[in-house]
Order: C-alpha cells, then sequence, then structure tokens
C-alpha cells in the first residue's frame, strides 16, 4: 500500500513543534476546535454513568434513527434501517469496498482525488481508474467522462465537496451520473462528509437521484469531531447484510462511546455551535485567497466547501514535496504538498486547510511572504 504522505507532513510537523514551538498547521484536514459542549457533555455522562461494552454491529438505534432524521431534514426519506454506523468514514468505505467489489474490478474516482479511496482499493486487489479532473470540470468528473470508458466500471466514487480541491460537482451533472450508474449496475459512491461546509453553491446528495447509491456520512468535519472515529452509510437493501456480516467480524462495533455521545451533536445547540465554526472558516477562506497572489500563487480551485484550497506553485518549484519541506524548516508553516493527491501533476500542487484561526492564517501568510520575498 501506498503511504499517505500527508501522515509523514504531520510528523514533520509535530517536530517542528517540539523543537521550535512555532508550527502553524495548515497541513491536516481537520476542524481546530473540540467537539461540540453539548457532546463532550453528554460523553461525561455516559462515561460516568454507563457500561459501555459492545453495541449493534451497524450502531445504536437511537443514533441511527437520528442520523436518519438527520438527512430528513434536508429532504430525503432515509429510515433507521438505512443507516448504518461505522468506525469513521474510513472503516465506512474499508466495509463498503469489502461487501461491494471483487478483486479485479474497475473503480472510477478523479484524479486529484483522496488517496485513501485508491490505497484501500488497490490493497484489496481493485483497479482504480483515474480521471484527470481539471478546473474546465471544476475538478469533478462529468458523465461524459465516464460514458467515454471502453465499459462501465464496477463503481464510481463522487465526493463534492472534494478533498483536496473544495469543489462541488453541478447538481444535475451529479444526478445524470446517478441514473446512469442505477441504469447499468455500476455502485456510486458519495461521499458527502463536508456537507454542512459550503460557501453558497448547493450540494446534493446521490439519494435525492438514486436510492441504489452509497451515501457516506462522518463526524468528522462539520460536526468537529475527528478523533471520535464515528461515519455512517446510508446503504441500499441489497449491501445491508453483507455490510452487517463484515463489521460484525472486521470491528464487532463502532465506538460505544462516541456513538452515545454523537446523538447531541445533531442538536439544535450543537448547530448552532457548529454553524459558527463555518463562518470562520469562509472568513478565512477570503483571507487566504486574498493574500496567496501576494505569494505569486493565483491559481487555485475554486473552494466551494470543505476547508481547503488547492494551490498551484508551478510558477515557484517543481518539486512541491522538496518545497514543502523547506518551507517548514524555514517559517515553522505545515502545508501539504499534492503528490498524495494527484499521482501525474501533484509535483505542481499543495493543499492549504483553512480550519485553523484567522490569526494563524494571517501569521502563517506572513511567514511564507517574507521567506519567498528574502
Amino acid at each position: 500500500m501506498e503511504p499517505f504522505h500527508v501522515m509523514e507532513v504531520i510528523k514533520a510537523a509535530e517536530e517542528r513543534q517540539r523543537t521550535h514551538g512555532d508550527a502553524i498547521w495548515l497541513c491536516a484536514g481537520q476542524p481546530s476546535t473540540p467537539a461540540p459542549r453539548a457532546v463532550r457533555e453528554a460523553a461525561a455522562r455516559v462515561i460516568a454513568d454507563q457500561v459501555l461494552g459492545y453495541t449493534p454491529a451497524l450502531g445504536v438505534r437511537a443514533l441511527r434513527e437520528t442520523i436518519a432524521s438527520h438527512h430528513r431534514r434536508t429532504g430525503l426519506e432515509v429510515t433507521a434501517d438505512d443507516v448504518v454506523v461505522t468506525t469513521g468514514s474510513s472503516g465506512a468505505f474499508t466495509l463498503l469496498f469489502l461487501a461491494a467489489f471483487d478483486p479485479g474490478d474497475t473503480v472510477v474516482m478523479a484524479r486529484p482525488g483522496y488517496p485513501a479511496y485508491r490505497n484501500t482499493l488497490q490493497a484489496l486487489g481493485c483497479r482504480v481508474l483515474e480521471l484527470d479532473c481539471g478546473p474546465a470540470t471544476r475538478y469533478q468528473p462529468t458523465l461524459q467522462m465516464i460514458m467515454d470508458l471502453p465499459e462501465p466500471p464496477a463503481g464510481v466514487i463522487i465526493a463534492s465537496p472534494s478533498n483536496p480541491t473544495g469543489t462541488i460537482i453541478d447538481p444535475d451533472e451529479f444526478a445524470a451520473i446517478a441514473h446512469w450508474c442505477a441504469e447499468r449496475d455500476v455502485l456510486l459512491v458519495s461521499d458527502e462528509i463536508y456537507h454542512g461546509i459550503s460557501y453558497g453553491r448547493p450540494t446534493a446528495s446521490a439519494w435525492q437521484a438514486s436510492r441504489e447509491a452509497v451515501v457516506i456520512g462522518s463526524v468528522s468535519k462539520y460536526f468537529s469531531m475527528t478523533g471520535w472515529r464515528l461515519g455512517w452509510m446510508l446503504v441500499p437493501e441489497a449491501l445491508q447484510r453483507p455490510i452487517e456480516l463484515l463489521a460484525g467480524n472486521l470491528t464487532i462495533c463502532p465506538p460505544a462511546t462516541s456513538q452515545a455521545a454523537a446523538v447531541a451533536a445533531f442538536s439544535d445547540e450543537a448547530r448552532a455551535e457548529l454553524d459558527g465554526h463555518v463562518t470562520r472558516y469562509a472568513a478565512n477562506r477570503d483571507l487566504l485567497l486574498d493574500r496567496l497572489s501576494g505569494l505569486g500563487v493565483t491559481e487555485v480551485a475554486p473552494p466551494d466547501g470543505a476547508f481547503y484550497l488547492w494551490c498551484d506553485v508551478s510558477a515557484l518549484t517543481e518539486d512541491s514535496s522538496q518545497w514543502c519541506a523547506d518551507a517548514l524548516a524555514a517559517t515553522g508553516v505545515a502545508m501539504t504538498p499534492g503528490v498524495d493527491f494527484d499521482a501525474v501533476r501533484g509535483r505542481e500542487f499543495v493543499r492549504l486547510c483553512f480550519a485553523g484561526t484567522a490569526q494563524e492564517m494571517q501569521e502563517s501568510m506572513d511567514r511564507l511572504e517574507g521567506w519567498l520575498h528574502r
């Protein structure tokens, strides 16, 4: 399996923090805030009052009901029986790929795209076909790209908002892909873990167009609960039992404490707190976009959602991995080189995460500007 290179950057940033105490983290794709207060208070209560043993493999009923209600608020017809709770969205992908695909199957994804899709599928013996997606299609795949393949694949993965680009697929294009996949028995996997973090552009769900798709959700991003390791899937009936059998064997159940506490994450109190984070992300996005031109970075993917900027740094370097390492050594600013997300052109790109504080964003740009203009 290929390494997830961002983990090496995080390790280097931790060492910088240990030796210099001045690291600024634009590398890790996670909120800089703790779980909502309501979640932390709920966790304290369940730790004090409950045994917290094994739960059902598909998750506790109360959380599945809450997640179904969360989706019904967006207009989807979802019941608790449609919901599978997992150990993070990463656990969801592993269970789904094992249940749905056989060794040798072809699965399509965008390039640039999240590397764990590719690495996990390849480790399971699948063939990954990456579609070259650039500015002309907002870094998202199109139905025409998929139709131009020699034969229909076993699966198609769509991430919207996307990691690393933050772009959101056009709803009509998304619906067309979903219908095409359903008609040809191609499994559409819709990664929707960044839903809730968007900046004026609507986010569509695959289940608005086809209930034959699988929707992936998570408490890690909008809900600011990355380390709680809790995700979920909306799963067609045919896949529910195979996934349940795999889950019972591979993980037994998702973390019990996280499940019990996460019910509070969907409360109105928690949502008010979380929406405040999104307001801060939007301000940070605008701040970085304004400052990056002063660094000579003028080509950036349209950041419709999530909390990333996918930046073309080819005017500054031919090797973004070395450039990021040099920047960290000189300034303490940790950035993620694009090689994780694009094996073809990734050396020309970096990904910046703007989930930190406004002060950190401003300070990071000040340091990089001073370094580049020295």
